[in-house]
């Protein structure tokens, strides 16, 4: 079976709900504590500025990339804060890496030139991955937020777009 990556479309709000849950119930990936609907995330699309990009298997979507404002003002309107999640049981098929890079692709042709995130430092797999993938480590954010009441630092990741 072959594994397709592609743009999102509202569509795939279902599928990415599960991924996403997945991702907030493991408690390794975001701040987020509630469980998300896919009326909740089919805002995402329709904004060919803030590009969300699939991996599909079979009809099934094994994992997802989304992008979201950096900040309002204009002068950051070409950066983009970014998420990735993947099904846990699609985990360790290179499929974060081919949506990251299919997330390059699109950003840039959305008029990005970065793009950024925050990790937990435990995010290994994806600390490494940026590492692989060409991002530079920005800084640490000690005591960033609480998750389930306990601070949490994050690493700051950033790529700039035109970079080989």
């Amino acid at each position: 079976m072959s594994v397709t990556i592609r743009a999102g479309v509202a569509d795939d709000a279902p599928g990415i709900c599960i991924v996403y849950n997945q991702g907030i119930e493991d408690r390794v990936a975001t701040f987020e504590t509630d469980a998300r609907s896919p009326e909740d995330i089919a805002h995402w699309f329709g904004d060919d500025a803030f590009p969300v990009v699939v991996a599909e298997e079979d009809g099934q979507i094994l994992g997802f990339a989304s992008t979201s404002a950096y900040g309002a003002r204009e002068c950051y309107a070409g950066i983009r804060e970014f998420s990735i999640y993947v099904h846990r049981q699609a985990k360790r098929r290179g499929i974060a890496r081919g949506l990251l890079i299919s997330l390059f692709e699109v950003a840039t042709r959305a008029g990005c030139w970065k793009i950024t995130s925050r990790i937990f430092p435990e995010n290994t797999a994806s600390l490494e991955l940026c590492k692989l993938l060409g991002f530079r480590v920005v800084g640490t954010h000690l005591r960033h937020a609480k998750l389930d009441g306990e601070w949490r630092d994050v690493v700051t990741v950033e790529r700039l777009l035109d970079q080989d």
